[in-house]
């Protein structure tokens, strides 16, 4: 006998993410809609709802559980999860982005729960406009992904799709977007990771990933029919590889509202660490010399932001580029080396005659930089020598800045105990995921953390409210300099080179203020600040609170 149909009216007060309060409707609400009997009787306030909830997520021990915990609830109660997040925003960051990210990513089709966004993938071509009429919000920023590059992880195919979810919390939490205007993206194009190609539980498209013309032509067809449908929707692009990151890049930063956080965010905040270092070691910023460990898309941009923020102390574009050593996996990247170097590459190729390095070590030797910063994404590869050389080397009062970049945890180029070790103490130090401080002879070297999570929420908050057209460099290095002044000069003198977490949501309203500024003086803005800016920005932030519905 055929079974009869599910019924599926059940209230929408208790379904829907954005409207539900669980056990927060009141007994007066629970007769209005229909509710009593539904839930046990006792009505919690939001408060007392989120401190079941973050005693269930310390309840876990490994952050794994934590993570699905926290987005099975992001998918049941909007509100009270970002009520749960508010209020531990230090604690709950390593779990909701980096490092567990990373790990939710690469098990994304074993622990997959329930849908978040769209997946647009390369069987839909032709017909994306057709697919984004499925969403049901007007969406004010997007977070689009193809997974070919996660974090230092590698090709994630449709696994990658964490990242733009992740990312979009700190939207919420630190840039104030309200949580249905926010919109994560996977544009599926397959992978390459035989091991997803193999596994039953892989969720994305089981083919081998689309290159060349035909990911430039998905590309296209993706960025034009979003601004086509939301033509004030700001489009952030992450963790593509390198070859399409300043590719995409480039193609698109003046067409539409859209900026490559892996590129411009990752060099705002690394810019951000090394103007604070710089005043933490003594050394003008006109003076100072940096070896570039990597030269991925990340690379590339920060060296271009650390040039400009060069150049602004007095340097011209060539004395600036001059002061960057580039080192990829064959050494020092130079001219004469003999290899061929792909055109981002070329743009820090030293022509000087310099002597060829091939490797990191002779690199450091030869340039004596102040800094050492890491976007290799291949794990542990500094050397003590490499270390000492760079403490022996290093201007101002001899200690440089040691930054392994690379995420998560276990891709960064040192750790924060190896640092200190081997250069006695003599550094300042900052990584892309979090570390442990430190003592060295009874003195704090502080794990500084050094994570666009500062710079991209204020800066997508900033575009919106200006309207702006585009997404200047100008705009992001202002955020730069927010999340530096930030640090107050005794922070700094002890060698702390960022801000605190949990001044995330406070620094996102400054650096929102400071882009809008910078936006009305690049002429992108369309609305101008009103005279009470900072009231307007406050008043504008979402804030995770039940409303009356009586």
């Amino acid at each position: 006998m055929a079974q009869k149909p599910c019924p599926v009216n059940f209230p929408m007060e208790m379904t829907n993410k954005y409207l539900t309060k669980g056990t927060g409707f009141s007994l007066e609400e629970r007769e209005k809609y229909k509710l009593t009997g539904l839930m046990p009787v006792n009505v919690e306030t939001l408060d007392e709802q989120a401190a079941r909830a973050i005693a269930h997520v310390r309840s876990f021990k490994k952050m794994l559980n934590k993570y699905i915990y926290m987005e099975n609830l992001h998918s049941q109660n909007v509100k009270l999860f970002y009520k749960v997040l508010l209020d531990n925003v230090v604690e709950l960051l390593p779990v909701l982005y980096t490092p567990t990210v990373g790990e939710a990513c690469q098990k994304y089709g074993s622990i997959f729960r329930n849908f978040a966004g769209l997946y647009l993938s390369a069987l839909e071509r032709g017909r994306f406009a057709e697919v984004l009429d499925n969403w049901y919000e007007e969406p004010e920023i997007i977070v689009v992904t193809d997974g070919g590059r996660i974090l230092g992880l590698g090709d994630q195919g449709a696994g990658g799709m964490g990242i733009p979810i992740g990312k979009l919390h700190l939207y919420v939490a630190g840039g104030g977007f309200h949580p249905a205007k926010t919109l994560p993206i996977t544009v599926d194009v397959g992978t390459d990771r035989e091991s997803l190609l193999l596994n039953p539980r892989y969720l994305g498209m089981p083919s081998k990933r689309l290159r060349g013309a035909e990911h430039e032509a998905i590309m296209d067809e993706f960025m034009a029919a979003v601004a086509d449908k939301w033509p004030k929707c700001i489009i952030q692009f992450e963790d593509f590889q390198s070859e399409y990151a300043l590719k995409y890049l480039e193609r698109y930063r003046t067409k539409y509202i859209h900026f490559n956080d892996d590129v411009q965010g990752t060099a705002a905040i690394v810019t951000s660490g090394f103007i604070n270092g710089m005043k933490a070691q003594g050394t003008d910023l006109k003076d100072a010399k940096v070896v570039m460990c990597g030269a991925g898309s990340s690379a590339v941009g920060v060296s271009g932001y650390l040039m400009k923020a060069m150049m602004m102390a007095g340097l011209s574009e060539a004395e600036a580029r001059g002061r960057i050593y580039m080192v990829d996996s064959k050494g020092l990247i130079t001219t004469t080396r003999g290899d061929k170097l792909n055109e981002w590459k070329s743009k820090f190729a030293r022509n000087d005659g310099t002597a060829e390095c091939p490797t990191l070590l002779d690199a450091i030797k030869l340039a004596k930089p102040n800094a050492l910063f890491g976007l290799t994404g291949a794990g542990p590869v500094w050397k003590k020598e490499d270390i000492e050389a760079l403490v022996a080397g290093c201007g101002g009062n001899g200690k440089p800045l040691i930054f392994p970049l690379s995420n998560p945890t276990k891709n960064a180029e040192i750790t924060i105990e190896q640092a200190v070790e081997w250069s006695k103490g003599k550094c300042f130090f900052a990584a892309g995921s979090p570390f442990e401080h430190q003592t060295y002879e009874g003195r704090m070297i502080f794990a500084s953390q050094c994570n666009n999570m500062f710079i991209f929420p204020g800066v997508g908050m900033g575009a919106k409210l200006s309207a702006s057209t585009q997404i200047t460099d100008s705009m992001l290095l202002a955020a730069a300099f927010v999340v530096a002044d930030f640090v107050n000069a005794d922070d700094i003198k002890r060698g702390k080179l960022y801000p605190d977490l949990h001044f995330l949501r406070h620094i996102g309203k400054w650096i929102t203020k400071a882009v809008w500024d910078e936006a009305q003086k690049e002429g992108v803005a369309q609305i101008p600040p009103p005279t009470d800016v900072r009231r307007y920005i406050k008043d504008s932030f979402y804030d995770p609170e039940y409303c009356n519905c009586n």
